[in-house]
């Protein structure tokens, strides 16, 4: 008989009912019993993330040279916060017959300068990382310059000796091709079977290098590390268990913090603030985390959302096992038109983080992505990706079922929830084509 761990698949079930509709391909929600324990010895310290906050400070001016289109936000990579009331208003209606109190909110990282997407923070971030290292060795880069010097041909020329690879769904991919290929990398993005067409087609317009598998994410890392290792002048960026990614991405939440104070929205004990983060591998929405709970502390509730047909977060969190299960081992067939969150297994270095700091997750069928998708598009003029949308089903999914009431209740949040926010975490969408975003729309 099949054994995952010692367990039968039976015997796993029976520890933890809500597995045998997460087996099924059902949507849940599932509540972290070991939120709010204290973890010792945190692995990821708060010094780190304020170090990447300087650095994407120190690089600016070139982001600037490179990309025109930040100047107005003076080089910082950020994307608007909005209030969506008549989406908030359609939720209500669909779901439901579920008030939603509160005020509802869309974080638009798919609107991110540059890549469009959620990975513009941890992607560019780790090769901006990468790039100052070389520069600062070899190129005389000091930390007081003006790092517009960067975007020259000297630095260049310096870069085109070094590479960068990394494995991808897609929209990490686009971010590190795109910022790789400005600053003079060798760049080479493998690309698992999800990935769609247009952003293959967009990275070889650049002159990224894209291999092409017939297989899942996990095998598209793992033939780029490979690679990798042949080359000593080549950095792998490891979606898997990347601390640069994870700081990068961290960076967004005093960012959102000032938002918030900027929209006279306050957090604090009785105005709690509820956080929906659509999840892959667990980079993007685990450093969000992490920065979300260094800024706001217990004020802040995080979820992360994943297709029913690729849970593997909630799975690795559900049983135990973090990055030792995947979706494959309980008979999922990991596949998802939401293609960023098509990954059979997830990031050790985040399940473990978020083992504590996660309140939970749920999980959202292809289906109703695309219905969302269109029900955004149609009531506030966002056109998103399917897989940015996993974050919109959170509110409803919270105060709808069982486990979503026991958790606010068991928070003692009820009662607050008038006085709430609720921030939908859209991550990708404004670089998808015209006619891919036409077929998207027409799914629902």
């Amino acid at each position: 008989m099949h054994k995952i761990a010692g367990l039968s698949i039976n015997e796993w079930k029976a520890k933890d009912p809500i597995l045998n509709n997460v087996i099924k391909m059902n949507e849940v929600f599932w509540k972290n019993p070991d939120y709010g324990n204290k973890q010792e010895n945190p692995i990821v310290q708060a010094e780190q993330v304020k170090s990447a906050e300087e650095r994407l400070n120190r690089f600016a001016n070139y982001i600037i040279k490179a990309f025109p289109e930040t100047e107005p936000m003076e080089g910082i990579i950020e994307s608007p916060l909005v209030e969506i009331p008549f989406m908030q208003k359609n939720l209500e209606k669909k779901s439901y017959g579920t008030k939603m109190a509160g005020k509802l909110l869309l974080k638009c990282d798919s609107h991110l300068p540059i890549s469009g997407s959620i990975k513009a923070r941890g992607g560019i971030y780790e090769v901006l990382k990468r790039a100052e290292e070389i520069a600062m060795r070899h190129g005389g880069l000091k930390r007081t310059d003006n790092y517009g010097i960067l975007a020259s041909d000297e630095y260049k020329e310096l870069f085109s000796k070094y590479s960068i690879a990394v494995g991808s769904t897609g929209n990490l991919g686009m971010s590190i091709g795109i910022i790789s290929a400005k600053l003079g990398f060798k760049v080479t993005v493998h690309m698992s079977a999800d990935a769609k067409q247009w952003k293959k087609d967009k990275l070889t317009s650049l002159g990224v290098i894209v291999r092409e598998y017939d297989d899942d994410y996990s095998k598209a890392v793992e033939e780029g590390r490979k690679e990798a290792t042949l080359d000593p002048d080549c950095h792998f960026i490891d979606d898997e268990n990347s601390m640069d990614l994870l700081l990068g991405y961290a960076t967004a939440a005093t960012r959102l913090k000032k938002q918030l104070k900027d929209m006279s929205i306050t957090v604090d004990e009785d105005h709690p603030l509820f956080v929906y983060l659509p999840c892959g591998v667990g980079g993007g929405p685990g450093g969000i985390t992490y920065g979300l709970k260094l800024a706001f502390e217990d004020d802040v509730h995080c979820f992360f959302a994943e297709p029913t047909h690729s849970p593997c977060m909630t799975l690795g969190l559900m049983t135990g096992l973090h990055d030792k299960v995947s979706v494959q081992d309980f008979g999922i067939d990991n596949k998802t038109e939401a293609d960023g969150l098509a990954v059979g297994r997830p990031s050790a270095l985040v399940s473990s983080m978020m083992t504590t700091m996660l309140s939970g997750s749920y999980t959202i069928e292809d289906r109703r992505l695309f219905e969302l998708l269109k029900e955004m598009a149609e009531t506030e003029g966002h056109y998103l990706e399917p897989s940015a949308l996993a974050g919109a089903f959170g509110p409803i999914q919270l105060l709808s079922a069982k486990e979503g009431r026991e958790y606010l209740m068991d928070q003692k949040l009820l009662d607050k929830m008038n006085q709430s926010t609720h921030v939908i975490w859209a991550t990708g969408g404004s670089m998808v084509p015209k006619d891919m975003m036409e077929l998207y729309l027409s799914k629902s």
